[in-house]
């Protein structure tokens, strides 16, 4: 997942090596939330040194080698794998209709909404929700949406539309046909190879669950058919995963996994002298039982948790120094004031709060400041 070592090109950060460490994790997470900063702007700056905000905007509207659309969750994928989310699009089409909220968003004329959506967008060019008047929305209403806007993300997500950029952080949609090429589908077979090595290459251990999990493409059963091929044609092997936090578990892996373990050991990022902060959708984070059982490492996302009710925090970073996950920070970007607000640190059991540890991550909380744009640490 692009920790252990330098970004691609280090020293020479661009859209160009931005685009082939996104390939390298095969998508990254798109959210909305700003506590500190966008996720995947936090994500992509722990991989790559010298990121910049405008590199990932380059690359999704300018060069328009990444598309958004869905894995398990709305992310910026490479464009080479566009045709296989034409799997994805026939799926949404037929399950998103079937749908009694999406029935209910759409109103009685839902086929009129589509239609009056595509009209104006082939002839006025790429808009957004706000384009299209509500008169009856109610204030404050988030999940109220309006016909339009349902039919909006229906042609989006069922490929007809895309996303052509974002004013602000709100889609700006236009005809699919218009910024991306429309290669053929790929077949049924070479979907579920693409899926499940693609992620196996990714996770390098996992299980059935966590490889369609990855991008959200085939289904438990699909991958368990694949599993039984790829070991016979030894493209997989079977292995026992030791956990400090669960039982051992059988996973599957890529056959050159003790290769890849021994290269750990040398690895340059995971020597104990580097400390990363991770956001809460960082890839090694967004599965927080894979996260538990191969760290011993609890987490939970709390920022839709009642402000009474949560542990640590509204956006908390895990800590990571070296390859071990050894605390939390609750962090708050307070751009009026132009500070990086700290608002509470926990270790975790067994960790000390040594003069070495705490200067690393003094320098760690300075190079956020930067990256966010304020100049203060409270």
């Amino acid at each position: 997942q692009g920790l252990a070592r330098p970004g691609p090109d280090p020293g020479r950060p661009g859209p160009a090596s931005l685009n082939r460490l996104i390939t390298k994790l095969g998508f990254v997470q798109l959210d909305s939330i700003t506590a500190v900063d966008r996720a995947h702007h936090l994500t992509l700056r722990t991989r790559m040194p010298g990121y910049r905000h405008q590199h990932l905007r380059t690359l999704l509207e300018t060069q328009c080698t990444l598309f958004e659309h869905w894995t398990h969750d709305a992310s910026a994928i490479p464009i080479q794998w566009r045709h296989h989310w034409k799997h994805r699009f026939e799926r949404y089409a037929v399950a998103d209709r079937g749908h009694s909220w999406w029935s209910s968003q759409m109103g009685e004329h839902p086929d009129a909404a589509m239609t009056h959506v595509l009209a104006r967008i082939r002839a006025e060019g790429p808009l957004r929700s706000r384009d299209f008047e509500n008169p009856s929305k109610t204030p404050g209403t988030w999940w109220n949406w309006k016909p339009h806007k349902a039919a909006l993300e229906y042609l989006w997500r069922s490929g007809r539309l895309a996303v052509s950029g974002r004013d602000g952080f709100q889609k700006v949609y236009d005809l699919a046909s218009r910024v991306h090429q429309t290669p053929r589908k790929s077949s049924t077979r070479s979907h579920l190879d693409w899926a499940c090595e693609a992620a196996m290459e990714r996770l390098g251990v996992a299980t059935a669950a966590e490889i369609s999990q990855f991008f959200g493409a085939v289904t438990m059963t699909e991958v368990r058919d694949w599993a039984a091929k790829a070991l016979r044609d030894d493209r997989a092997v079977a292995v026992t995963v030791e956990s400090p936090a669960a039982k051992p578990l059988a996973c599957l892996a890529m056959p050159d996994i003790e290769a890849l373990i021994r290269a750990a050991d040398d690895a340059p990022l995971l020597g104990r002298d580097t400390l990363r902060l991770l956001c809460p959708f960082d890839p090694v984070i967004r599965d927080r039982k894979r996260l538990e059982r191969l760290f011993g490492f609890s987490y939970r996302f709390e920022a839709f948790v009642p402000k009474g009710k949560r542990q640590y925090g509204y956006y908390v970073l895990p800590i990571l120094e070296g390859d071990r996950l050894i605390g939390r920070v609750d962090l708050k970007t307070d751009r009026a004031a132009n500070t990086l607000r700290l608002q509470g640190l926990w270790w975790e059991s067994g960790i000390k709060k040594t003069a070495a540890r705490t200067k690393r991550l003094d320098a760690e909380l300075a190079a956020l400041a930067s990256f966010v744009g304020v100049s203060a640490i409270s």
